[in-house]
């Protein structure tokens, strides 16, 4: 089964403007056999921007410090998670979660596909997660965020909606995209 793709921009948290960024947008499908794919279109300024630079494919920490994106992904009711990072650089990470930021270890999923295009001013990257989802799964609740870091070192953080506060993209009130047919 395939879903039908949506497309949806990022806002930037109101305590991390960014004047380097035109905007972002995602597209996201599943597609067949429980691949969830995502395009993140950045538009802006890139040159004011840190972009990681190609790296080895590899599961990497704490990717989220520097400019990546972001997929975190609920079925069901919860209260468990997953989270997806992709950097610009090729690298990667993957979470599981029991709660509310409530680490698991690192999971031991499947690398995913990660494919980058950039131009001057449009940084377009692309992945595929397989997902390993429990028998009877319809629909999933998804959060997609991004992590912006400027030239001066500077971090703006984007996702489709914030909770109140600082920015926390594993608040469950970021969790607005329902994708049915998953």
């Amino acid at each position: 089964m395939m879903s039908d793709p949506v497309s949806r921009n990022l806002v930037c948290h109101p305590q991390t403007p960014s004047r380097s960024i035109d905007a972002i947008n995602v597209r996201v499908e599943c597609a067949t056999g429980s691949i969830l794919a995502l395009s993140f279109v950045l538009q802006g300024d890139l040159a004011s921007l840190r972009i990681p630079v190609q790296q080895p494919r590899r599961q990497v920490d704490a990717l989220w410090r520097h400019t990546c994106f972001e997929a975190f992904l609920v079925t069901g009711d919860g209260p468990g998670y997953r989270e997806y990072n992709f950097s610009p650089s090729g690298e990667w990470a993957a979470y599981a979660f029991r709660g509310y930021r409530q680490a698991g270890a690192a999971s031991d999923e499947s690398a995913p596909v990660i494919r980058l295009q950039r131009r001057a001013q449009r940084l377009a990257l692309e992945a595929e997660v397989s997902l390993e989802l429990p028998p009877l799964t319809r629909s999933i609740r998804l959060g997609l965020s991004a992590v912006v870091e400027a030239a001066d070192g500077s971090l703006s953080y984007w996702a489709l909606r914030h909770p109140p506060g600082k920015p926390d993209f594993h608040h469950a009130d970021g969790f607005a995209l329902l994708l049915d047919g998953c």
